[in-house]
């Protein structure tokens, strides 16, 4: 057990997963002093309260997910086909993004 915890994709997701966490809480906990402190953005309303707030909660199951990962092969293993995935539909989004950026900003 001991050697399992010691490879290196463990030791991998666990500090991912702890450096995740002071981030989700900061989402969650008081999005209206922690926003307007890291990115200067002002949240006063309820709803944007709770939709920080969710994404405090899918950044804590993803926490939970890589703390999981780190001691179980099978999680693990689909842990790096979403890491895959996510990673190339967010190069593909980033293209998307960069390309009608540029067709929009030819057009004006």
């Amino acid at each position: 057990q001991f050697m399992q915890a010691c490879r290196k994709d463990t030791i991998f997701l666990l500090i991912a997963a702890a450096g995740l966490t002071p981030i989700a809480f900061s989402y969650g906990f008081m999005p209206q002093k922690s926003l307007h402190y890291l990115f200067d953005v002002s949240v006063s309303d309820t709803n944007s309260i709770h939709i920080f707030r969710a994404v405090m909660g899918l950044y804590l199951a993803l926490v939970l997910f890589w703390i999981t990962g780190a001691f179980k092969v099978q999680v693990r293993q689909a842990f790096l086909a979403v890491v895959l995935v996510v990673t190339v539909i967010s190069i593909f989004l980033a293209l998307v993004d960069f390309l009608m950026s540029s067709i929009v900003s030819s057009v004006l």
